[in-house]
Formats: C-alpha cells, sequence, structure tokens
C-alpha cells in the first residue's frame, strides 16, 4: 500500500471516530431490534460471518478476526461478512485486511446516502435504499445498506432493519451452483432481494392512493394532509428507485471487460427489467398524486364558493326582511307622528276646533300612509 493511502487512511481512522462518537450510546439499543438466531459472535456490530467455497458454507467464524484467520489460511474461500452500523475501529480494521477505500468507508460509515455504485480498483461500493410498507401504520419505512464487493468478498453494512439479508443468504446457500460464481452472484442476489422487496411497497401504495380517491370524492375534510404524507413518501420512494437502473446498467456494461458468467448476466438484466418497471409505476404515482391533490383543490374551492353562496343568499334573504321591517315601520311612524302633533291639546292650535279637523288629521295620516306604501313598493321594498 503507498505511503499515501496509509495517511489518508490514518485520517479517516481519526474523522470517522469523532464522528461515531456520539453515536456508541444507542449502538446497544439499535442492535436489540435483529434476531439473536441473526449472530454469530459477541460483538454488537457483527451480525453474520461465514466463508464459502465452490457454493457451500464451510465455516463461521464468531468474529472479524477469526475471519481473517480462516480467511488466509485458505484464500480460494469468500468472506461473506454482515455488520450493522459498525465501529469506526471495525471499519479500519476492514479496510486494512480487504484494501478499501477511505471514501468508501467515510459513506459506510454515515447513513443517508443516495443510492449509488462506485468502482475503486477491483472494489465496488454500492448504496442501496431499501423499502418495507408496514400495513399497521400506512407507511413506508427505509432502510440503507452499504455493500463492498472485491475479488473474494463480500461485506454488508446495515443502516437500518430493511432489507432481510438473512434470506438473501439462505437462497444462495440452497443454490451452491449459483453461490460457487462468487462475490457477483452474490451483489446479484442482494439487488433482486432489494427490488423484489419494492412489490409490497407498490402494492401498499397503489391501495392508499385508491382509498384516497374515495376519500376525496367522499368529501372527507382531512384528506389533505394525507395526500401530502402520501406524496412525501412516494417522492422518498421515488429517490431509492431511479438510480437502480442506471447502476445495473453499470453493471451490465463490465459484463465482457469483468468475464461475468452468462447465466449471471440474464439474471441481472432481469433485475434491471424490475427495477424499471418499478421506477415507472413510483413515477405514475406521483402523476396520480398531482391529480389528486389539483381534483382535491378544485373541490374545496367548489365546495367553498357553494359555503359562500349560500351566506350571500342568506345574507340576501336577510337584507330582503330588514328593507320590509323598515318600510313598515316608516309607513307607522307617518300616523303617530301627526298623531302625536294632535295629541297635544294646545289651545292656540286653531285645526282643533275646526268641524272638519278630526277628519282631516286622518286624511292626513291615510295620504302619508298610501304615499310612503306606493314609495316603497315602486322601490321593491315591500
Amino acid at each position: 500500500m503507498s505511503d499515501f493511502r496509509v495517511l489518508a487512511k490514518r485520517a479517516l481512522r481519526k474523522s470517522l471516530t469523532r464522528k461515531a462518537a456520539g453515536r456508541r450510546k444507542t449502538l446497544h439499543a439499535d442492535a436489540s431490534t435483529h434476531s439473536v438466531a441473526e449472530r454469530t459472535g459477541t460483538g454488537d456490530s457483527l451480525i453474520y460471518s461465514a466463508l464459502y467455497r465452490d457454493g457451500h458454507r464451510i465455516a463461521t467464524p464468531p468474529t472479524l478476526e477469526a475471519t481473517y484467520e480462516l480467511a488466509h489460511a485458505q484464500p480460494d474461500a469468500m468472506p461473506w461478512i454482515g455488520l450493522y452500523r459498525p465501529t469506526p475501529q471495525e471499519l479500519s480494521s476492514l479496510a486494512s485486511e480487504f484494501d478499501l477505500h477511505p471514501l468508501a468507508l467515510e459513506d459506510a460509515m454515515e447513513a443517508h446516502q443516495r443510492s449509488k455504485l462506485e468502482r475503486y480498483g477491483d472494489t465496488l461500493f454500492v448504496v442501496l435504499r431499501a423499502a418495507k410498507y408496514v400495513d399497521k401504520s400506512e407507511t413506508v419505512e427505509f432502510g440503507e445498506l452499504h455493500v463492498f464487493v472485491g475479488p473474494g468478498f463480500v461485506i454488508t453494512v446495515r443502516h437500518g432493519n430493511a432489507p432481510d439479508l438473512s434470506a438473501v443468504r439462505r437462497r444462495m446457500e440452497s443454490e451452491p451452483e449459483l453461490l460457487a460464481l462468487g462475490h457477483e452472484a452474490v451483489l446479484y442476489a442482494i439487488f433482486d432481494a432489494v427490488v423484489d422487496g419494492y412489490s409490497p411497497v407498490v402494492a401498499g401504495l397503489q391501495n392508499d392512493i385508491d382509498e384516497i380517491e374515495t376519500e376525496v370524492f367522499g368529501g372527507d375534510p382531512s384528506v389533505s394532509r394525507r395526500i401530502y404524507e402520501l406524496s412525501r413518501e412516494v417522492v422518498e420512494f421515488q429517490r431509492a428507485v431511479r438510480p437502480l437502473p442506471g447502476m445495473l446498467r453499470g453493471l451490465m456494461g463490465g459484463f465482457e471487460k469483468y468475464g461475468t458468467d452468462e447465466e449471471l448476466r440474464r439474471y441481472l438484466r432481469d433485475v434491471g427489467d424490475h427495477a424499471v418497471a418499478v421506477m415507472e409505476q413510483v413515477d405514475s404515482f406521483k402523476l396520480a398524486l398531482s391529480d389528486i391533490l389539483t381534483v382535491n383543490a378544485t373541490l374545496v374551492a367548489q365546495q367553498q364558493n357553494a359555503d359562500m353562496k349560500a351566506l350571500t343568499e342568506a345574507s340576501f334573504a336577510q337584507s330582503e326582511e330588514i328593507k320590509r321591517i323598515s318600510s313598515w315601520a316608516a309607513i307607522l311612524f307617518a300616523p303617530t307622528l301627526i298623531g302625536t302633533v294632535y295629541g297635544m291639546n294646545f289651545d292656540i292650535m286653531p285645526e282643533t276646533h275646526w268641524g272638519i279637523g278630526y277628519p282631516m288629521a286622518i286624511a292626513m295620516m291615510a295620504a302619508t300612509c298610501v304615499t310612503l306604501f306606493l314609495a316603497f313598493k315602486k322601490k321593491n321594498w315591500l
């Protein structure tokens, strides 16, 4: 190893130690979520370690050090190591043993990486975003898997419960002729497991979208929030799926150069087709949710317009009633005013001594009422 690489790894080791200092307290709690049957050693991070020859498991060492010793003693065997949130010391140990690139190690230490495939010499570094649909909460949970694949070794680093790599190992061990193809076959199986795990997620999201459509046209007022939350999950799912076709095309592009087995090539092409199909479905989900959101906004606007129309009609009816009440109040006020004037009984009011005084007052009251009635009627107040 060159002096530059030694210095780079030393610097990376110090950086990783600092980054992980605040996370070690939670490592025991996080690791406890995994099955006890998955563990082969006493370490918190080592989930599984085995050596394979010709597609058959020949050893299950309990620690990384034991794995290294057996791998040195049997150079034709392929170690397959599974880790869950490893410590910087474990990553440094793996880097020294398998000559892993410092940049890939730094990515493996930190979660929240985008899906990608990078080649460092003869070693491939792959980041995959697994997904799991939770029926109880109707949500999508995402996990992150980092894979180092090189000549004669496979290392997986998990950040989350998905995917279930124990199922991948059982499948590969049940097909020794496939496992005998080496590290490329294991990488294919991991890709296949991640992509197959997307199918229940697609089905769950499709069911959620169908339910939302029913709720939208049923007038459920809380549907807008659910549309927004589901849209966020679809976008996150889209970010996980979209890079996969390009990553698989990159692998396919190296078939001839690296002499990939013809049967394995067909398997990888099939996984690529499935990834494209999932990506197209996820894109359609995003468009469907956008259309549903538009329809929901239109329906909400229509409902608001209907409510405003009802309020306007009620206000108009109330205004009409006020007009009628005001008109009759004015009509009744006029004779009251005349009666009040002549009810003051002053002697110097000459018309109170006229013989026609009373009929004249009544006539004035009647004439005033009729005049006001006709005026209000003309203005459609009555």
